[in-house]
């Protein structure tokens, strides 16, 4: 039987005591004491800034603030019922989420389904997945289930003979793409590209990057494992005591930086398992618990603005807005703010009065969706309130059940790079509500602390205020909840700042992985055309798109000659253009290209609301940015198609 732990939200007399005594200096966070190695009075990471008591203030302050409004609510509070897995159950749980789940269990016969996306995975990533399949194993044979289970080393050894050689973590290859493209097995052409395995053979010292350089070409398990065994890895750990954070920056691509939302839905599913495990492995190596949360589904609200799941939220919104990804009264909030000034001293910081939030919160659940609320009786700092209080009253947080503590534990990890690397693996595991909310949110706190030198909110400032409002739920904790709370207060602020400062980095998808999303279509594509059915079904559709295009085929349409790519655009006025590649062509400079034919309804478009696509060959589909050189990238992916097009919002 699984045991359930129902845990109620509201603060015990003893936590508000608590919060009091913080706040008037009896706990404090640099106590003198701690000053000392003997002294600490709790385990501090090396990796959380030096933070005095006085920059604590405001996090305190807000935490007040928060338990005050719950204590104005109570009859409105929902315990959420959290499950604790039985043994094994996470780890079964996680070979479900990175789609291994035909590992074991009845559909292990099947395994062979695995063969493709497995033989993707770099040594940490494979060693990550032999654990968790380890511990399954175990845990059947304990529960005497008599399913056939394979042998995970088996599994990767099955895969390396069904196709020759893979990239096993032991075989070189370059990082950057190679310019011979190498024959594949059904005789066609392929790029060679790296899996970003290559470097665990190189010394740490050799790699081409400074310390503030992010490299996503390799793997950032494999640099973690490279960093940890090496000697720069021993002298640099603990970086405690600068406040300032580094100016990381991800150095120019040539085949493109790839954004969250500019791959297809099918790449992006595949992007969401390499990211899990990944995220697992990265942990692995550093020494740190990843554990998976999970709730229990309760009954919700159906309806209405505050306390209602962001999927309900959005359903509804969509009826009266389609196509909106953000809650409208999100939207409308964030707006308030800023219709009046972001230059308000103590914006964010300065709470609305909690008899007039609970009155305005009210109205807005009777009035919003009618268009008959007065927003004119809103205050800036009411508004302001009203937007943590919806962060807040999510029934399950911003940053998901699942996901929270891993967040909360990225402050444990030794370096501040490897703290922004798991970050930005986290963002991607996130679901795409909560990640488009979180993105417009801390667009905005950017925004606000844009205008420091009048509103006195410096990141630091909006960090401590904000970070309860996302890292406090109360739905899982335990009966240590207050001594826990403390403990994280400084680290969980610090996350904050890290995710407001390097915000555009964290929706960068790396290119190792991108780059293993290629190699598994590459794959998976080779392996559909060994089968003989698919086989009659592509000579079939050849046949038939044969047969259209001799009877649409003009002059302009004939074989594109070697070092040439053709580019479409349906919607333009000039449909199609040969484009000869040259070593400083860019994408960029190919929409231009075709923008500059003035005719048609071309000249209602701007440049920023066309885009040209990577469309099929080794990816599904891919939204480029305007710096791809475009000669890298077809070497990368010749058998692409190359269109034109505005990008979906």
């Amino acid at each position: 039987m699984q045991a359930q732990a129902k845990v109620s939200l509201m603060p015990s007399k003893s936590y508000e005591a608590l919060l009091k005594g913080r706040r008037s200096g009896q706990y404090t966070m640099n106590h003198d004491h701690s000053k000392t190695p003997d002294g600490a009075s709790f385990d501090r990471s090396g990796s959380q800034d030096s933070l005095d008591e006085l920059s604590m203030d405001d996090y305190w302050k807000e935490l007040e603030n928060i338990h005050e409004t719950r204590g104005n609510n109570q009859e409105e509070r929902v315990a959420l019922v959290v499950k604790e897995p039985d043994e094994g159950e996470l780890e079964e749980e996680w070979l479900k989420e990175a789609g291994l789940s035909n590992l074991f269990g009845e559909s292990s016969g099947d395994s062979l389904e695995s063969v493709v996306f497995l033989s993707t995975l770099t040594r940490t990533q494979r060693a990550a997945v032999e654990k968790r399949v380890e511990t399954v194993t175990q845990t059947m044979r304990k529960k005497n289930k008599h399913h056939q289970i394979p042998d995970v080393r088996d599994i990767f050894r099955l895969q390396n003979d069904s196709k020759g050689k893979v990239c096993d973590g032991n075989e070189p290859s370059t990082v950057r793409t190679s310019e011979t493209k190498n024959e594949m097995q059904d005789g066609t052409k392929g790029p060679k590209f790296s899996l970003g395995t290559d470097e665990q053979k190189r010394p740490l010292e050799d790699m081409p990057s400074s310390d503030t350089d992010i490299n996503l070409e390799i793997s950032f398990s494999e640099q973690a494992a490279n960093f940890k065994d090496s000697s720069v890895g021993k002298m640099c750990k603990g970086g405690g005591g600068d406040t300032l954070l580094p100016n990381f920056r991800v150095p120019k691509d040539k085949t493109g930086t790839t954004k969250i939302g500019d791959l297809a839905p099918q790449d992006m599913k595949k992007v969401y398992s390499l990211a899990l495990i990944e995220l697992t492995a990265l942990y692995d190596i550093l020494g740190t618990e990843f554990k998976q949360q999970k709730a229990v589904k309760i009954k919700t609200k159906d309806c209405g603005l505050f306390g209602v799941p962001l999927s309900v939220l959005l359903e509804q919104d969509q009826k009266k807005v389609p196509g909106t990804k953000i809650p409208l009264i999100f939207q409308k909030l964030i707006a308030q703010i800023e219709e009046a000034t972001l230059e308000t001293e103590g914006l964010l910081r300065i709470p609305g009065v909690a008899t007039r939030i609970k009155s305005l919160c009210q109205e807005l659940e009777t009035k919003f969706y009618e268009g008959t609320f007065n927003w004119e009786n809103v205050k800036q700092h009411d508004a302001a309130s009203l937007l943590k209080l919806f962060i807040r009253e999510l029934p399950q947080p911003l940053l998901t059940v699942e996901y929270l503590k891993a967040f909360q534990d990225v402050q444990k990890l030794p370096t501040k790079k490897q703290q922004l690397q798991a970050l930005n693996l986290l963002v991607l595991l996130l679901p795409e509500a909560n990640r488009d909310t979180l993105k417009v949110l801390l667009e905005f706190l950017q925004r606000v602390i844009d205008h420091r030198e009048k509103n006195k909110m410096t990141l630091k400032n909006v960090a401590m205020v904000m970070a309860p409002n996302l890292f406090t739920f109360h739905g899982f904790s335990s009966k240590t909840i207050e001594q826990r709370e403390f403990v994280m207060a400084a680290g969980t602020a610090n996350v904050m700042r890290f995710m407001i400062q390097y915000q555009k980095l964290l929706w960068t998808i790396p290119k190792f992985i991108v780059n293993q999303v290629r190699k598994q279509n590459t794959e998976s594509q080779k392996k559909e055309k060994k089968d003989k059915a698919m086989k009659k079904l592509l000579k079939k559709m050849a046949y038939d798109r044969e047969k259209h295009e001799k009877q649409e085929k003009t002059p302009n349409d004939a074989d594109v000659p070697q070092g040439v790519i053709r580019v479409q655009a349906p919607h333009l006025s000039k449909v199609s253009m040969a484009i000869q590649l040259t070593e400083e062509l860019k994408a960029g400079d190919i929409v231009a290209r075709f923008l500059s034919q003035k005719s048609g309804n071309v000249q209602t478009l701007k440049k920023e609301e066309v885009f040209l696509y990577e469309i099929g060959g080794n990816i599904g589909e891919r939204c480029l940015d305007d710096d791809t050189y475009m000669k890298d990238l077809y070497q990368l992916n010749p058998n692409a198609e190359w269109v034109i097009k505005s990008k979906q919002s």
